[in-house]
């Protein structure tokens, strides 16, 4: 079994910065890719930014020039470093984490979220 925890979140005032961190841990053989997702009041769960095993980045149009995620593949952890905040930016931001289990299935694991709330 995968375990997928997030941390960081928060209060943050309009124009602020904050991190997540997010860590997968269980029976992991190989991940194929981590990433942000994010899911406001009254909408569908969106994407904020993944990156692959080759260490390449894609952000949703919204995140570009705000976001930076990054991983530590070999401790199985991505960041999300997130700049100049705005009140749509409130939102749980979930981690997601897909790669082969240790019985070499595929696993797509989510962590339970973490809220971030702007206020302008």
């Amino acid at each position: 079994q995968v375990h997928v925890v997030e941390s960081g979140g928060g209060f943050v005032q309009a124009g602020g910065s904050l991190s997540l961190s997010c860590e997968a841990s269980g029976s992991i053989f190989t991940i194929v890719a981590m990433g942000w997702y994010r899911q406001a009041p009254g909408k569908e769960r969106e994407l904020v930014a993944t990156t692959n095993a080759g260490d390449s980045t894609n952000y949703a149009d919204s995140a570009k020039g705000g976001c930076t995620s990054s991983t530590l593949n070999a401790q199985n952890m991505v960041y999300l470093q997130m700049n100049s905040l705005n009140s749509e930016d409130t939102a749980v931001y979930y981690c997601n984490v897909r790669g082969y289990n240790s019985g070499r299935r595929v696993f797509d694991a989510w962590g339970r979220g973490s809220q971030v709330t702007v206020s302008s």
